[in-house]
């Protein structure tokens, strides 16, 4: 009988350490989509930030290319 209730507690632990960190994987996989969310929000910004400035310097050369001509 001992040993029985022995076997069961040692599951019982192992259940509420599974449980445990079940837990703690759900909320660090929350808090990483977050991250990743956030990320993604800032590469979008960082590449059109990028596609503006492109354009100005192609503007600029094309009017210093003028200039010369001129």
């Amino acid at each position: 009988m001992t040993d029985t209730n022995t076997r069961i507690n040692k599951l019982e632990e192992q259940v509420t350490e599974l449980l445990e960190i079940c837990h703690r994987l759900g909320n660090e996989n929350k808090d990483l989509r977050a991250q990743m969310q956030s990320l993604n929000a800032e590469r979008s910004g960082l590449i059109e930030q990028k596609e503006k400035i492109r354009v100005q310097v192609e503007s600029m050369i094309t009017r210093l290319r003028s200039m010369e001509k001129a």
